[in-house]
């Protein structure tokens, strides 16, 4: 396989986690890999694909985005379609419908009750049962480094995110779907629907996994990853 030096690898987090959560990933394509931490660089997920894009040197890139980051991950391929040229995304729910509701909710727990609970309420639910619970510790001590602020910010840029259902079938490259087959947010049901709408999409369902499969199942997400690269390389 000849390498191209004009391809990218751009990954984007999920929340409430930051780009350290791809350090399973780092190396499969080096020196052209961007692990950016989101929450800083904008208030809603529009400017966070400005703000990550702009940081990308390579003129074609391969998008991978988990929960939120997969949101974002849509906003880059909508503002620079000509140099996006492969999405992978994780645990992702294109179409959004506002829940005000939740929206307080979360922000009233970190608030009032502090990030312990937001932790056990919203995030700690979606591993999986089978998830080691090194994993999950590593994933809360992940969380926990995080700001209130920041944390504010990332709930507030999730629940405002637009609906982008429409870039699958919009976007004109490969656009594989991957869900945890444990996930419930959004599960298999939504992540069969996204991979069958877009113009060239799969699906791959990881078994044992639930929402956050970097952290899960590194090892199945990078076979995953290593064939997109290497069908973008022999393009």
């Amino acid at each position: 396989m000849t390498l191209r030096p004009d391809l990218g690898l751009l990954f984007l987090h999920a929340l409430p986690l930051d780009g350290s959560m791809w350090s399973a990933q780092e190396n499969l394509l080096p020196g052209a890999t961007y692990t950016p931490t989101l929450y800083r660089r904008g208030h809603s997920v529009g400017e966070w694909a400005a703000s990550a894009l702009n940081e990308v040197e390579e003129e074609r890139l391969i998008v991978v985005g988990c929960s939120i980051g997969g949101s974002c991950a849509l906003e880059v391929a909508a503002a620079a379609p000509q140099r996006v040229a492969a999405l992978v995304l994780i645990g992702t729910k294109a179409d959004h419908r506002p829940d005000p509701q939740l929206h307080a909710s979360a922000l009233e727990t970190i608030e009032e009750h502090g990030l312990e609970l937001a932790w056990e309420t919203f995030w700690a639910p979606l591993f999986s049962r089978c998830t080691g619970q090194s994993v999950v510790d590593a994933a809360r001590d992940m969380f926990f480094r995080r700001s209130a602020e920041d944390l504010r910010t990332g709930i507030t840029a999730f629940h405002s995110r637009p609906s982008r259902g429409d870039m699958l079938s919009m976007f004109r490259g490969p656009v594989t779907v991957v869900t945890g087959a444990n996930d419930i947010a959004p599960g298999i049901r939504v992540s069969a629907a996204q991979a069958s709408a877009a113009r060239d999409g799969t699906l791959m369902i990881v078994p044992d996994c639930g929402h956050y499969v970097p952290l899960e199942r590194p090892e199945r997400l990078n076979e995953i990853l290593r064939r997109v690269i290497s069908a973008e390389h022999e393009r």
